[in-house]
């Protein structure tokens, strides 16, 4: 007799050598048909017409993942909300305009 209820297989996180962490306050998103990609990097403003942004990492995730993401975002964020309050986005930031790959 065979077991007919499947098993998750344990999960187990592990950071390589190149594992980096670091603080990002601007996030530019490109998609394509093939891939999302997620430019991080941190924005400051030396003078008052102009804001500097140093992208300092990329990551590309298929369309799956990038659901997935938005998913596991969404619930985060709603939790955070029940524990913390309400997370105010104001001042509103201007949409980026750019090309679509």
């Amino acid at each position: 007799m065979t077991n007919l209820t499947s098993t998750q297989p344990k999960v187990v996180l592990k950071q390589t050598a190149e594992y980096r962490e670091g603080y990002a306050n601007s996030i530019q998103v490109q998609m394509s048909v093939w891939d999302f990609r997620l430019s991080f990097g941190t924005a400051h403003q030396d003078r008052a017409d102009e804001i500097t942004i140093n992208n300092f990492q990329s990551v590309y995730l298929s369309p799956q993942q990038a659901k997935t993401l938005w998913n596991m975002l969404g619930q985060n964020v709603l939790q955070y909300e029940q524990t913390f309050g309400h997370i105010a986005l104001e001042p509103k930031a201007a949409l980026p305009t750019g090309p679509v790959h």
